[in-house]
């Protein structure tokens, strides 16, 4: 039986034909990788009239682009306190103001294209299931609520109502979120891009990155493509593209299952709302447009190996649901997501003229797909300080990078234990 089974493939909206790139080629800007940063990006260019052309080493959306969870949740993780704290007032506050307007963009974007990609906005839920982690939640709410946002915090009696499950203390629900079928998202951005006049060539996998003369060449097995800047959109695959870059962030592996479609007037989130919860070692879950439960959650540390690897999100939805049948799901896949240390996204310039975008840190569906416009900016010549980007610096690898797999187990261990004392501390 085969290692991946992904549901997204199965019942995607079909791909754009491409073909690889042969022999020479120039354009005004070259993108590296078609997942929502980078075609959002080349859409946002040929939109205003810039050559640009988007290698991709397999297809739109092949990587975590079309495998993640499909949920569009706004903002970044952190308050607007902290980023003001990383980044000081001005690129803190702009920061914020992006995020809270990253699922509105991203909506607004699919509507204005006629993306057909399942997208439904009922709102996503972060529940709790511990005092401390409840706490937050009314924290968030807050927050957002202040700011102006649709948001406001929930009692176990109305998690309970909205996704039929139990054991939750709370949480809150924010109604700017919603759900997308990642994969044909992907594949129409792609198709949209192509129509605006942008170049998309795949299979195409680039294999260095040159300079030549004041532009850059890079080259595939069949071709290369002369471009006066660069944008590196690979996210958590492309590390070997360019020295140190593979150092800057632990690539983690996500796994998700989906079951059969469930039955008409299930209790299992009737409003088809995306959730996940507050722990450390996160748990996500949501319904898809056939009415399938999708559940993901942390992987291995290695890419899955079959049906069996797939134990954590199996167990995950008997504990959320053990009404259901004890089934073998229909559907079990994953994909590599790249985390930064602090959860925050990185713009690196790694030349001249040369970026590297790492961003996602498990919300990239919203940030990833509305930032296109911003990075447009960048490789037009916008100073990055007006734009809403994280600064732009060097490499930062993360120190002794190499042990990044004892990393990653220490982390969840850690992660794991701290989740478990929280929930053994008594509800106020």
């Amino acid at each position: 039986m085969r290692a991946q089974n992904p549901l997204w493939e199965a019942t995607a909206e079909p791909a754009p034909e491409l073909s690889p790139l042969e022999g020479a080629a120039e354009a005004e800007i070259a993108i590296v990788g078609a997942g929502f940063s980078g075609l959002s990006t080349a859409l946002a260019l040929a939109e205003r009239g810039v050559a640009v052309t988007v290698l991709e080493a397999v297809a739109p959306g092949a990587a975590a682009s079309g495998a993640n969870g499909g949920q569009v949740i706004p903002g970044l993780r952190h308050f607007v306190a902290d980023l003001i704290a990383e980044y000081g007032e001005t690129l803190g506050r702009r920061l914020h103001e992006h995020g809270a307007r990253d699922a509105d963009a991203t909506f607004a974007l699919i509507e204005r294209h006629g993306i057909a990609c399942e997208a439904t906005r009922n709102g996503w839920l972060q529940v709790a299931d511990s005092a401390p982690e409840m706490e937050a939640c009314r924290k968030r709410a807050r927050a957002w609520a202040e700011w102006g946002a649709p948001a406001h915090a929930l009692d176990a009696e109305q998690v309970r109502a909205i996704t039929g499950a139990e054991g939750y203390l709370g949480g809150w629900m924010d109604l700017r979120g919603g759900t997308v079928q990642p994969l044909s998202l992907a594949r129409g951005l792609a198709r949209v891009a192509l129509a605006a006049g942008a170049r998309i060539h795949a299979p195409a996998r680039v294999t260095a990155i040159r300079p030549d003369g004041r532009d850059w060449r890079l080259e595939t097995a069949t071709g290369h493509l002369r471009a006066r800047r660069v944008l590196l959109a690979t996210n958590a695959t492309g590390g070997a593209l360019w020295p140190g870059l593979a150092a800057t962030m632990i690539p983690v592996w996500s796994f998700q299952t989906a079951t059969a479609p469930l039955p008409e007037g299930s209790p299992v989130l009737p409003g088809y709302q995306a959730v996940s919860d507050t722990r450390r070692v996160l748990r996500y879950w949501r319904r898809d447009a056939a009415g399938r439960l999708v559940v993901g959650g942390k992987g291995t540390l290695r890419p899955p190996r079959g049906p069996n690897s797939f134990g954590v999100p199996e167990r995950m939805r008997a504990r959320l649901y053990p009404a259901l049948p004890d089934v073998p799901p229909q559907y079990w896949w994953g994909g590599q997501v790249a985390v930064t240390l602090d959860r925050l996204p990185r713009l690196f310039a790694l030349a001249e003229g040369v970026f590297a975008t790492v961003q996602c840190n498990g919300k990239g569906v919203g940030w990833c797909t509305a930032s296109g416009p911003a990075f447009a900016d960048l490789l037009t010549g916008v100073d990055a300080q007006d734009l809403p980007l994280p600064p732009v610096t060097p490499l930062q690898p993360i120190p002794l990078h190499p042990l990044r797999t004892l990393y990653a187990m220490a982390g969840s261990l850690w992660f794991r234990a701290r989740d478990a004392l929280d929930r053994a501390r008594p509800t106020p």
